[in-house]
């Protein structure tokens, strides 16, 4: 039985949290959502990010006390906010804390090197003279089927390979399968870049009054993981990552199940609607635009071709339409 604090309760962190409580770990979460919290402890159910399930959780607002009742602290917050909140978390860290993040890709540009998130992690604990472990979890997880109990795999995966042996012993429920993996680095990078796919194959279900359907869809996910197997190994991921949990087993489930956010944004898209307005319409934040324009300035960086991101590119920044944006990645098989 594991001490585990979930800090960010949105649909990943509360059906993980859920998960462990029903797997006799203690388990508390943290949010900074009034909304959330009161839910939780009110109702018994995060009523705005997973409805319809019972959570038997602590909850608090207040991150000293999640941090000071766990040994594990399990970071589900979107890449825009984990790094100011692990600033937050260094003057309550123990040495024996372990930290395993959920949020994976480029740190932002303001960042040291604009490396991996794992990695501006490392750097922010140990500018502080901290070294605890950070590993990082990412595999086909769709939070709601997780919540359910239905079978799921995924990766942890980190510079110790010890340290993700140990999470994923400790971690494996009857429903959720982890398996450790040495390449911290590609687990990361796919783990992001899949979103990217996810939102073309949205783009193309907005289109099926048209040009879409799932001819186009199958041929645009083929050029979509064809330019993350030339891209990420020039990043620094191993290329057997590609057919992992963490590479095509995440990306097919993001792109095709009706309950991805990065899915269903590419759908408004496709629809005709602005990023702005898709955007302004989700609940739940979707990582993908924000991986697809850190990926396209890195392919620059490292010379590689990358007509699918560069399509991609260029309508969420409005420069061209959905259907020429899906054209322009078919062609580019020719």
């Amino acid at each position: 039985m594991s001490r585990i604090a979930v800090l960010g309760l949105g649909n990943w962190g509360t059906a993980l949290a859920r998960s462990w409580v029903e797997d006799s770990h203690n388990v508390i979460g943290w949010t900074i959502e009034e909304e959330v919290y009161a839910s939780i402890l009110e109702k018994g159910e995060n009523t705005k990010y997973l409805s319809g399930f019972d959570l038997n959780i602590e909850v608090t607002m207040n991150l000293a006390e999640a941090i000071d009742e766990s040994e594990l602290l399990v970071l589900s917050l979107p890449s825009s906010a984990i790094l100011n909140v692990v600033e937050q978390m260094i003057p309550h860290l123990r040495p024996s804390h372990v930290l395993l993040d959920l949020a994976k890709g480029l740190a932002p540009d303001e960042e040291e090197g604009s490396g991996l998130i794992s990695e501006a992690i490392e750097a922010k604990l140990n500018a502080a003279g901290l070294s605890n472990p950070v590993a990082v979890l990412t595999g086909p997880t769709i939070a709601p089927e997780v919540a359910r109990g239905v079978v799921t795999t995924a990766m942890v995966a980190g510079h110790d390979i010890s340290v993700s042996r140990r999470i994923c012993d400790r971690l494996s429920t009857e429903s959720i399968v982890l398996v450790p993996s040495e390449d911290a680095t590609g687990c990361e990078l796919w783990g992001a870049y899949k979103n990217t796919v996810a939102l073309v194959c949205g783009v193309v279900d907005g289109l099926r009054d048209s040009i879409g359907g799932d001819n186009l869809k199958a041929a645009l996910v083929t050029v979509g993981f064809a330019e993350g197997q030339r891209l990420l190994p020039l990043m620094g991921a191993l290329p057997d990552t590609a057919f992992g949990p963490a590479g095509l087993g995440d990306l097919y489930v993001t792109s095709t199940s009706p309950r991805s956010r990065n899915r269903t944004l590419g759908e408004m898209l496709g629809k005709g609607k602005t990023l702005d307005e898709a955007m302004g319409g989700m609940v739940m934040v979707a990582e993908g635009v924000r991986a697809a324009r850190m990926f396209e300035e890195k392919a620059r960086e490292v010379g590689c071709r990358v007509p699918f991101l560069n399509a991609l590119g260029a309508l969420l920044d409005g420069r061209i339409s959905a259907e020429d944006c899906v054209r322009s990645i078919a062609e580019s098989l020719v």
